[in-house]
């Protein structure tokens, strides 16, 4: 019981708490590119969701049995990079051949998702926090995934409402996007310091 409530905070933690977008700004790209349409957005969220929960597991796993065992860690950011990048090639062959109009909304940034700054983030932060447990790992990759999913559909939905509002001419496109990132920011800020 004590064990599912620390993977548990933990998941809650990078969800929202500390969640990697509005925490750390990493994968701002991303964040404000793909977040015009909301199934565009979501369709995103899941790829770097996949992604993130894959590399994550996949870098740890190397760091743990091959690398640190062998004193091969100044290899580590290399090893990462490659195994990130071959995560991003299954989710691109995937998508392209199953969702070919959703490969074509996403245009560069599907594989740019190997540049996306959550997914390394991600397998750098798994090594500072020093965990030693497989399920943490996967439990914290796939939530900083989801938080990623979650902040970039949040964003989707309020542009399309945006769309429909009546914004002033100075502020329609990028600056009122930009301003809707800094509220969102300010808001899951609210939430920091109750989970470390």
């Amino acid at each position: 019981m004590d064990r599912f409530y620390v993977l548990l905070m933990g998941f809650l933690s990078v969800v929202l708490v500390n969640n990697f977008v509005f925490t750390k700004f990493l994968g701002t790209c991303p964040y404000l590119g793909v977040s015009g349409r909301i199934d565009s957005a979501f369709g995103m969220g899941l790829a770097v969701t996949f992604v993130t929960a894959l590399s994550g597991t996949l870098t740890w796993l190397v760091d743990y049995y091959i690398l640190t065992p062998l004193g091969l860690e100044i290899t580590r950011y290399i090893c990462y990079i490659v195994i990130i990048a071959g995560a991003v090639q299954l989710v691109e062959m995937y998508v392209r051949k199953f969702f070919p109009s959703l490969y074509d909304a996403f245009g560069i940034f599907l594989p740019l998702i190997s540049t996306n700054c959550v997914i390394l983030g991600v397998c750098l932060f798994i090594d500072i926090w020093g965990i030693d447990n497989l399920l943490e790992v996967v439990v914290l990759s796939t939530g900083t995934g989801i938080g990623f999913a979650v902040a970039i559909c949040i964003m989707a939905g309020i542009r399309e409402e945006l769309i429909l509002s009546d914004v002033p001419a100075g502020f329609q496109g990028a600056p009122i996007t930009l301003i809707t990132a800094g509220v969102l920011t300010l808001a899951f800020m609210g939430f920091a310091g109750m989970i470390k």
